[in-house]
């Protein structure tokens, strides 16, 4: 059973990003606020979770949270700050767009770059211990795996429908087959044991 808050009395927010370890695409990032008390004993960490539930829970977070938003940081912006930090941008948009202020924030790993003047605390595992981190993996997971399907419509070689842009064996066979594609990102190496490969022009 995950504990339903970190805070005492403070409106908490739970942060989580998905798709860090990806070798195309955005990395996306969820907070939520649950109620005062909220108790959901399906919520778990979503890597735990079918799809089938991820996105049934999904629906719960969505319609029971006090305020939860989604942001996102592309590609290019990973290659420009490296993906650690973009995966704290992106909790930071998740953030801004909350329609409630959150007093203090609980962050699942171990670093977080400081949001404004909020107190915070990380947490190693978070999404399997505190339910506002979990409901934020679910959001973050469920958002980000829409987005690749979408771009798995308009480039199928590298199988992203199955691996979401996770470094498959299919995924790299694609990369050796076809090059990189406009959503791989420049500063990860996209092939093991290979120089970093030069990326076409493609014309998004």
């Amino acid at each position: 059973m995950l504990e339903s808050h970190y805070y005492i009395n403070k409106v908490e927010a739970g942060c989580d990003e998905a798709g860090r370890g990806c070798l195309a695409g955005s990395v996306f990032a969820a907070a939520v606020i649950l109620p005062p008390g909220y108790d959901n004993p399906r919520l778990n960490d979503s890597k735990k979770l079918t799809p089938h539930q991820r996105y049934a829970l999904r629906e719960e977070i969505e319609r029971d949270a006090v305020a939860w938003a989604v942001g996102e940081v592309t590609p290019e912006e990973i290659d420009k700050v490296n993906i650690l930090h973009a995966s704290f941008l992106a909790m930071h948009r998740a953030l801004d767009q909350l329609s409630v202020r959150p007093e203090a924030l609980i962050i699942d790993g171990n670093r977080f770059d400081p949001y404004r003047d909020l107190p915070y605390t990380t947490i190693i595992k978070g999404d399997g211990k505190y339910q506002p981190i979990a409901a934020a993996s679910i959001l973050a997971k469920t958002f980000r795996d829409d987005y690749m399907d979408r771009l798995a419509e308009e480039y199928p070689m590298y199988d992203w429908h199955s691996n979401k842009g996770y470094p498959t064996r299919k995924h790299r066979e694609g990369i050796r087959r076809y090059g990189p594609s406009p959503y791989h990102r420049r500063s990860f190496r996209l092939l093991d044991n290979e120089p970093m490969l030069p990326f076409p022009e493609f014309s998004k």
